[in-house]
């Protein structure tokens, strides 16, 4: 690294009682963490606070001032005691408003599953002047306000909302990626891209699984911020699929 490049640096709140008590195990850190090695970024600082505005209030506070990006994880989900958003909005000094893209993606969602009702609703609500985190995996959106990052605390929601940052942030380096896909099931690679990716510390694996030609397939999405690690990773990704007996297209399908 030379004397001019900047090491940017992100903090995380995780929020929930259910942490706290033992009942959920966070998987959270871990993939955060994770995926902002790869943007360039590096997570300084993790707090685990309980369902309590004045706690989630300090501890946003504290770490965005400290921080150039701070991610929380829990509390946006439709019940009493997901105040997330109420507490960041006290945090920012600014009111809770009901986002009319999120309430449009929420009503869409739930057209077919009983429609928007007041829980469902909150979902929609958003610090006043914030945007919003696509999700595809179960339709309420994250959101972002400033340097703040807020999103849902079930894991596999968590990560999808990550990938649809992948890319947005200003970080210590340029992402650069590559493809290679094929009529692959996932499921039937899971272990495969876990274990390559552990043996990259410095690359993320996504997974796109896709339906075409009446078959089930997928491509897969290597990223990093240097060419060797994502030419090594890329190439072990590779052997693995071959030695296990796919069929591939590097580039994807």
């Amino acid at each position: 690294m030379t004397e001019k490049q900047r090491i940017y640096t992100a903090g995380l709140v995780v929020i929930g009682d259910e942490i706290l008590s033992g009942r959920t195990h966070d998987k959270n850190i871990a993939q955060v963490a994770s995926w902002l090695q790869v943007q360039g970024i590096r997570l300084s600082e993790v707090r685990v606070v309980a369902d309590v505005e004045e706690r989630i209030v300090e501890a946003v506070n504290a770490l965005r001032e400290e921080y150039d990006y701070l991610f929380t994880t829990g509390g946006i989900g439709p019940t009493h005691d997901d105040i997330t958003v109420d507490a960041v909005a006290k945090a920012l000094g600014v009111p809770v408003v009901i986002h009319p893209e999120a309430r449009a993606i929420l009503e869409r969602y739930y057209a077919d599953k009983g429609g928007v009702n007041e829980g469902r609703l909150r979902m929609a609500r958003v610090p006043d002047g914030a945007e919003l985190i696509p999700n595809r995996m179960s339709g309420a959106p994250g959101i972002k306000i400033g340097n703040l990052h807020i999103m849902a605390g079930v894991p596999h929601i968590t990560a999808g909302m990550l990938d649809a940052l992948t890319g947005t942030l200003e970080g210590g380096a340029p992402l650069i990626a590559a493809t290679v896909g094929g009529f692959i099931p996932e499921s039937e690679i899971s272990g495969l891209l876990r274990d390559c990716e552990k043996r990259h510390e410095d690359c993320q694996i996504g997974s796109y699984p896709f339906f075409r030609e009446g078959k089930v397939g997928a491509n897969f999405v290597v990223r990093s911020t240097e060419q060797d690690a994502l030419d090594a990773c890329m190439a072990d990704l590779c052997e693995g699929l071959h030695a296990e007996g796919y069929t591939f297209v590097e580039g994807g399908i």
